[in-house]
Formats: C-alpha cells, sequence, structure tokens
C-alpha cells in the first residue's frame, strides 16, 4: 500500500514551490550585490589609501603612529587594522552562527549585522584630518558586522540548491556580487574623477565614495529581508525542515532549549567539539584555511600595494578594481562550468596555480605602469570569484544538515579567522622591510600549504561521512 510520501507531487505545488525557490535564490543574488560593494570600494580601493594618508597626517616626525600607545608605522596602521578588526569577528561568527541555528532567526541576524555595518560605513564620511583613530574604529565595527552578515548568508546554500546545482548556484551568488560591486565603482569611478567639476576636494569625493557603499548596502539589503525565509536550509513549501535531511532538526527554531544566551554558548562547544567526528573535513577547512587567507590579504592590500608600492594614483586604482569586478562576473560562471565538467576540486586547484602565477608576476610589476597594472588586475579577476564560489559550493556537501550557520560560521572563521595573519604577515614585511614588494610576495606561502593540503582531501569520502548525498562531479 502506498503512503502519503510515495504519491506523485501535484503539478501547481511544484509550479508554486518552483516559483518560492527561484524567489529565494534572487533574494540570496541581492545579499551578494548589496554587501560587495562594502568589500570593492571601501576595503579593496578607497580606505586603504585614503586611511593611510590620514594616519601620516597624524604621524610623528619618523612617521610613526601611537594607536593604544603603540608606536608603528603610519603606513602599516590599515593593514594591522584589519588584522585586528578580522580576530575581533571570530568570536562575533561563531556565537550569531550558533544563536542563528538555535533559534531559526537566520535572516534577522544576517540582516541587522548587513545595517550594522551599512551605518559604520556611511559614517566614514566624518573622516578626515588627522583622524585616524576614527577612521579604525569604524573599519573594525564595519568589517565585523560584515563577516557575521556573510557567515549567515552562507548558511542558507544548501537550501538553494540540489548537490549537483550547487556550484552553479554558488557561482551565480558571486557573479551577482562582483556586478552590483562594480556598478557601484563605476558611479564612484565618475565621481572621483569630476570632483572638480562637482566643486569637491578630492577627499571629500573620496569620503562621499565611502558612505555611498553604506548607502548601497543598506538599500539593497531589503530585497534579502523581503526574499528570505527567517530560517536558512529551508525547501520551499516545508517550513521547518532542513534541506539535506529531515531528520536532523535539532536546533531548529521551537525546539528544545532554544533559548539562545547560554545555550548558544553550550551548542557552540558541543558543535566545535563535534566537528572531530568529522576529520576529512576539518582537513579541508585547513586548505581553505591558508589559500584562502592569501585570497583575502590580496585583496584587501591591493590598493595600498598599487599606490605606494607602483605609483598608481587613486584614477588607476578604481580603474583596475573595476576590471577585477568585471572580469570576476566571467570568471566565477566560466570556472563554475568548468567544475562542472572536471569537478569543484580539481577547478579549484587549478585557480592556485593562477593565483601563484599572479602574484608572482605581481612582485616583478614595474612601477608607473598602469597597462601593466591593468592586466594584472585581469589575471586576479578571473581566478578571484571562481576560487571562492566554488570552496564555498564544495564546503556546503560536508555539513550535516541543520547546522549550516554554525558550520559555515566556522567556515568563515578559516576565512576571517586566518586573514588576520596575512595582513599581519605583509604589515610586518613592511615594517622590517620598508617595500611593499616584500611583504606581497610573503603570501605565497599561503597558496602553497593551501594548494598541498587541498590535494590530500578526500572529497567524496568526507561528504559520505557527514550522511550527504554526493554530486555525480567533485
Amino acid at each position: 500500500m502506498s503512503t502519503a510520501t510515495d504519491l506523485p507531487e501535484h503539478p501547481a505545488t511544484a509550479t508554486d514551490d518552483g516559483r518560492a525557490l527561484r524567489r529565494m535564490q534572487f533574494g540570496w543574488y541581492i545579499n551578494d550585490w548589496a554587501n560587495a560593494a562594502f568589500s570593492a570600494t571601501v576595503l579593496t580601493v578607497f580606505l586603504g589609501p585614503y586611511l593611510t594618508s590620514i594616519a601620516k597626517e597624524a604621524a610623528d616626525a619618523r612617521g610613526n603612529v601611537h594607536p593604544l600607545g603603540l608606536s608603528i608605522r603610519a603606513g602599516s596602521f590599515f593593514p594591522y587594522t584589519v588584522s585586528f578588526s578580522v580576530l575581533l569577528s571570530v568570536g562575533a561568527m561563531l556565537l550569531l552562527g550558533t544563536v542563528a541555528d538555535r533559534t531559526g532567526r537566520h535572516k534577522e541576524l544576517m540582516c541587522g549585522a548587513a545595517y550594522v555595518g551599512s551605518a559604520a560605513t556611511m559614517g566614514m564620511f566624518f573622516l578626515g584630518g588627522d583622524r585616524y583613530l576614527l577612521g579604525g574604529g569604524l573599519l573594525v565595527v564595519a568589517n565585523i558586522a560584515y563577516a557575521v552578515s556573510v557567515a549567515l548568508s552562507y548558511a542558507y546554500l544548501p537550501g538553494l540548491a540540489s548537490p549537483d546545482e550547487r556550484d552553479a548556484v554558488s557561482s551565480k551568488g558571486w557573479a551577482y556580487g562582483y556586478a552590483g560591486g562594480g556598478l557601484l565603482l563605476i558611479a564612484n569611478l565618475a565621481l572621483f574623477q569630476g570632483h572638480d567639476t562637482f566643486g569637491l576636494s578630492s577627499g571629500t569625493a573620496v569620503r562621499i565614495c565611502l558612505a555611498s557603499a553604506g548607502l548601497w548596502w543598506a538599500i539593497f539589503t531589503l530585497v534579502p529581508l523581503l526574499r528570505l525565509p527567517s530560517r536558512a536550509g529551508v525547501l520551499p513549501g516545508r517550513p521547518g525542515v532542513p534541506a539535506a535531511r529531515d531528520g536532523n532538526t535539532e536546533g531548529a527554531a521551537g525546539g528544545k532549549d532554544a533559548e539562545p544566551a547560554a545555550g548558544s554558548l553550550r551548542e557552540l562547544g558541543r558543535t566545535l567539539r563535534g566537528m572531530r567526528r568529522y576529520p576529512l573535513t576539518l582537513l579541508y577547512l585547513g586548505a581553505f584555511l591558508c589559500y584562502n587567507d592569501g585570497i583575502q590579504t590580496v585583496v584587501s592590500q591591493a590598493s595600498l600595494y598599487g599606490s605606494e608600492e607602483l605609483g598608481m594614483d587613486q584614477t588607476s586604482l578604481v580603474v583596475a578594481v573595476l576590471l577585477v569586478q568585471i572580469v570576476a562576473i566571467g570568471g566565477a560562471l566560466l570556472l563554475g562550468r568548468i567544475a562542472h565538467r572536471f569537478g569543484a576540486k580539481s577547478t579549484i586547484l587549478g585557480s592556485l596555480v593562477g593565483w601563484v602565477v599572479t602574484l608572482a608576476l605581481g612582485y616583478f610589476m614595474p612601477a608607473h605602469q598602469p597597462a601593466w597594472f591593468y592586466a594584472l588586475a585581469c589575471m586576479i579577476g578571473l581566478v578571484l570569484g571562481g576560487s571562492q564560489a566554488l570552496s564555498r559550493s564544495l564546503f556546503s556537501h560536508m555539513i550535516p544538515a541543520g547546522r549550516e550557520a554554525e558550520y559555515f560560521s566556522v567556515y568563515k572563521v578559516s576565512d576571517r579567522g586566518t586573514s588576520w595573519m596575512g595582513p599581519l604577515v605583509f604589515g610586518l614585511a613592511y615594517q622590517i622591510t620598508g617595500s611593499y614588494r616584500s611583504a606581497i610576495i610573503s603570501l605565497l606561502v599561503f597558496f602553497v600549504i593551501g594548494f598541498a593540503v587541498l590535494l590530500r582531501v578526500p572529497v567524496r569520502r568526507a561528504i559520505e561521512a557527514v550522511g550527504n548525498p554526493v554530486p555525480e562531479r567533485l
């Protein structure tokens, strides 16, 4: 005798669920579109050189500033601040990821963090003079909020696509992000280049560009706020049921011990201890920990390297980052297609080889040659989006259902938690040598170690170990 689960799905229900899924996917894509403005305009282009110039204004005769009583080179203040903000974001991501899984309020926490970050970013309009400490404080708040928001958005991926479609959906999300970040950069480039026409100083134009990223982030976050369900990992038409397996509902909203505060801390401890049952997932995290540290540091310090070592002006920096954004759209989609044919792991390994070549060429890049700098930007864009999108989708197969936010918070710790190392190494290399070329080449070690560790990860066994369905190609 057939059961209710054996009955064919009603066509109208299937149509409605398909429409609901597309609506969720679009809301998720636009979330990347919204927060990419902070990454592109603030972290990658304008804030590094501008905050460094403010720190130099406040420096003593030896070129040092003294935050919290420490004496550091003014040129190292920005990378050190990025490193400090990332360290603080680790605890915030882990705790709020656990709270999200226990309460089922992924969307509320994700969007709340986004609005805190956007408010801090809009506050950067008030930077100027020698107020480098204000800039550092706003950067810390905005970067922590950005990390939390992105980690919680990653938790939605398992509920947005089947295992075989996940690489494509993840890549499309990255493409939306680069398109959104690039579109705002075009507007900011026009503003910066025409600041005299508008009666603005170059500093005022930069502050408007920084604030515009916060405003963009706030406005477009309304779309995921309206289109995503509160709880991540839920299939359309089946509220409250984790997408991958119905049986694992521990931590769902309304479940036992659902109070978020002390209970979430206990649950976080259980999550971290429980991950030891999945050593292959931890091995993958170790690989990602290494190579993504290199990626994040290159992205956050590229404008500083271009302006201080290669002599690029602000317009050249914006054009270069805009090229990264444009090429990365195609790069993310291209690597997604390659992964569909050859598997995500092989494609990521190939992208890491591309990163090593790109970084080596950046070390030998001649100064005051914008054409070469633009070529380097295109190379970065080609491998940037795909390597990150595929890393995200590959990890989504290695986590137990119902624990998406917690595990993706740990994943982002291996992103944010190690990307304090890259900026720290970058800053120390400059502190010791006074050369940003020495700083940039020191990042090669992260890509080499990451490649070697990822090569050893048996992806199929890692997915089977957590009980998830294995996609056709890995």
